[in-house]
Order: C-alpha cells, then structure tokens, then sequence
C-alpha cells in the first residue's frame, strides 16, 4: 500500500481529471479522493470510467464519471453544464487526455491524418479543456489546473514527431495562461513525465527492452503512474501556492534543465 501525502487544503476541494479512464489519470484520481477531493473523471470509454469510478466510490461518495471526448468542444461544454450543475463549481482542473497513435518515422513519411491527429489530441484537447473550465477556476479564488507534457516535448527525440510539437506546444500553452490567469489567482503548471510503466504499456514492451529503457535512467527503473500522481497532488495543493508556469520534469534524471 502506497503511503499517499495528504494535503489538508485539498479536502473538500473539486477536482476534474481528464484522460481518468486509466494508467495515470486513474492513479491521480485515487490520490486526489483519499485527500477528501470531490473528483470528476472524464474519459471516451464508459466502461473504464466507470470502473474507476467505483475504485474512487471505495474510497469515499460523492465522485462522477463523464464520457467524452476531450477534442470536442460542444462535448466539453456539454460536460461543464453537467458539472456545475452537480458540484457548484471547479478548484482543480487536471488535463491529461492525450496520446497518439502514429508512430516514429522521418518527416517525408508522416501522413497529415496523423499529424492532425496528434495535434488535435494532444494540444488542441489540453486547449479547449482550459478554455472551457478557464472561468470557474477563476471563479475558485484559489483555482490550480496542472497539464500533461512529456520529455518527447521537451527535447528532440525518437517519439512520433507530431506527438513531440503537440507536448512542446502544451508546454508553452501552459506558461502563457500562467502569467494570463495568474492575476485571478489561478496556477497553471505542467507535469512532462519520461517513460511510465502503466498497465497499458506493460501490454506492449517485452520486459527486455524495459530494462533497456530503465537502464537509460539514471535512477535505473521506469516511472510509475504513481510518481505522477504525486507530483500532480503536490501542484494542485497550497504547498505549491507560488509555483505557475512550471514544467516538472518527472523523468527519473533522464531530462535535466
């Protein structure tokens, strides 16, 4: 059993988690409910949400679950509505839908379909999920939203290259409503993660080029969505109260500014 933190400011906050449906916005979504936040999962997939949902219901009442998709800006106001509605309103906006299904190849053979697609999914999604929700953190007086980067956004790398410009994107996205949101009291940081082991990635790498990936580290192992939730808590509670416009980079030493 992890020996999740607990932040008291967070009790009795809302929070909505995008991208909840598994993997790291899962995790986070367990952390921020054993810190007594109300919590919001959003994702396409009913069923997984669901299951989430009933992991947060064991830790205590009063969570939801919402299907969309996060690249659909009438969905997201859809979703907004519903939530208000439900809630009162938002502290914690934590946008991590995203990924891609392109993979790495030179420019000459990147497909404009995949192109879009990791731009659209990535930045775009991020983009209409903070401008949907952007008044209700204002509202908060307090309000936090953390985003999802990675080290492929970071620095050049052998990731699918639209998937790197849309992280690098994020990044800048991030920094830019820091300093606009930050008057209304609003921080907005970033979370940039370098290889993490989820249940999903476990399914694609043998555990031989694991190793290889870990031993590129240099603390020798790979991320667990785990660290990522930590690191998430920490930028959504007061303890962070005068960080904005930060990326975290959460990547075992692999990437150091």
């Amino acid at each position: 059993m992890l020996n999740i933190p607990l932040f008291p400011d967070l009790a009795g906050k809302t929070a909505l988690i995008t991208g909840g449906s598994g993997g790291i916005g899962a995790e986070t979504a367990r952390w921020f409910a054993h810190n007594g936040v109300q919590v919001t999962i959003v994702g396409r997939d009913r069923s997984r949400i669901e299951h989430v949902r009933a992991s947060l219901a064991a830790i205590s009442a009063g969570h939801a679950a919402i299907e969309l998709d996060c690249t659909s800006a009438d969905q997201l106001e859809a979703a907004r509505t519903t939530l208000i509605e439900r809630q009162g309103g938002l502290d914690i906006l934590i946008a991590f839908a995203g990924g891609g299904t392109s993979r790495p190849a030179p420019i000459e053979q990147v497909t404009e379909r995949d192109w879009r697609s990791s731009l659209d999914n990535n930045v775009t999604a991020t983009f209409l999920t903070l401008r949907t929700f952007a008044a209700d953190l204002k509202k908060s007086g307090r309000g936090a939203a953390v985003t999802m980067a990675s080290t492929a956004g970071r620095a050049p790398s052998s990731a699918p290259l639209g998937y790197g410009v849309a992280k690098a994107g994020i990044v800048l996205l991030t920094q830019q409503l820091a300093r606009d949101l930050g008057p209304d009291g609003v921080r907005v940081n970033c979370i940039s993660p370098s290889a993490v082991l989820t249940d999903r990635t476990a399914e694609h790498i043998p555990p031989a080029v694991r190793q290889e990936i870990a031993d590129a580290h240099p603390l020798r192992r790979l991320g667990t969505p785990a660290d990522i939730a930590a690191a998430t808590l920490f930028l959504a509670s007061e303890s962070a109260g005068w960080l904005t416009g930060a990326t975290l980079d959460i990547a075992g030493g692999r990437l150091m500014h």
